[in-house]
């Protein structure tokens, strides 16, 4: 992702926040959004240069990525930030509007992007798990928005005897007792989201399984499993399993015994989400990285997928084409340099006489008469 500075020409060392956003924005919004609208404005009142990426931002709140682009978004519809992106789609700069201004005049906060290291958002391991599952194009996004429950609304969504089961049962994989917070999004996914109790147990499982039990990155993986339409345990068991296999092959491949780096899973993310490629074309770009380098290589496979990319190669048998057309070339390029046969010299006033040729006895009679004449 970009990196992002954040600036300001003021030092505050208190963070403001005004009463509107707390009266009139923060009641309606989803935890997760507070707590990014809330980093941004104490970024902005920083002593020094704050230079931070999503990824920086995400690691901080102990969100997602997917969660951090997700606030921005959903504060720019607002109107209280204003996002600019590149030719790429990432995003360029985030400027924070003035709240009390009904026009949203900018304040003097600028957060100007540098130079994306890598061009591709971070992707989570789940979201690995839910593109991996289909080769069918994506889901439109989709806003899913998430209410605040009362005391009223909890006692009555908790009474039924699905729920308590389904609370005993989270309270069992959680190893704690259920927080409001957990309650909050338990009964999120149950009653906005439709998820099935067994869908809920399952997606509990698979994030625990991952020593993952933070609520927002469990918000994160319903949601993400919500856009891309998982909404049984099956579908769900078909994702995560691909997801597993997907990077096993990987793995197989490199000749690895180790999960992927961040930077590896962002390249693994652009081959099937922004390519489109299958695991078994990953895996032939993987081979031929070893065969190549003589190591696992990320960024030369990243090379030869991004080549067959803009090739159009779809199926792994379009790649034979593309190795005989290349075959050719490279005899084409070898007959142009071959070189050229020696022609017999012009006559000039250098080589106008016959020229001799001597023999071994020649040799050896000038080098006798050069050692007498000594």
């Amino acid at each position: 992702m970009s990196t992002i500075r954040v600036s300001s020409n003021s030092v505050p060392d208190t963070t403001l926040i005004p009463n509107i956003f707390i009266d009139n924005y923060m009641p309606s919004a989803n935890g997760t959004y507070v707590k990014v609208y809330l980093y941004l404005l104490r970024c902005m009142n920083s002593f020094a240069d704050i230079e931070i990426t999503i990824s920086n931002i995400a690691d901080r709140l102990d969100e997602t990525e997917k969660d951090i682009i997700r606030a921005l978004s959903y504060w720019e519809k607002e109107n209280l930030v204003t996002l600019t992106k590149n030719s790429k789609n990432d995003i360029d700069s985030i400027t924070i509007n003035n709240i009390y201004s009904t026009t949203h005049t900018n304040t003097v906060l600028s957060i100007e992007a540098e130079p994306a290291v890598v061009p591709t958002v971070s992707v989570e391991e789940y979201t690995m798990a839910e593109s991996a599952a289909t080769k069918t194009p994506s889901i439109p996004h989709r806003t899913f928005e998430k209410p605040t429950y009362s005391e009223a609304q909890i006692k009555q969504l908790t009474e039924a005897d699905e729920v308590k089961w389904l609370l005993n049962i989270i309270e069992i994989y959680l190893e704690r007792l259920i927080k409001p917070m957990d309650l909050q999004l338990i009964l999120y996914l149950y009653e906005s989201l439709d998820f099935s109790a067994e869908l809920i147990m399952y997606l509990y499982e698979y994030c625990v399984s991952k020593n993952k039990k933070n609520p927002s990155y469990i918000e994160a993986v319903a949601l993400s499993w919500a856009e891309e339409g998982i909404d049984t345990v099956e579908k769900a068991e078909a994702a995560t399993t691909q997801y597993n296999n997907n990077y096993n092959a990987i793995n197989k491949a490199f000749g690895l015994n180790r999960a992927p780096g961040q930077i590896e899973k962002q390249l693994i993310s652009k081959w099937m989400n922004k390519f489109g490629f299958t695991i078994d074309i990953i895996v032939e770009a993987c081979n031929r990285t070893i065969l190549q380098t003589q190591k696992p290589d990320f960024k030369y496979a990243d090379k030869i997928l991004e080549n067959w990319n803009k090739k159009g190669v779809k199926e792994l048998s379009n790649i034979a084409p593309l190795d005989a057309e290349h075959q050719k070339l490279s005899a084409a390029r070898a007959g142009q340099v071959k070189a050229a046969p020696q022609q017999k010299p012009a006559n000039n006033r250098f080589n106008a006489f016959p020229q001799r040729t001597y023999t071994e006895e020649d040799y050896s009679s000038m080098e006798q008469r050069l050692l007498h004449k000594q």
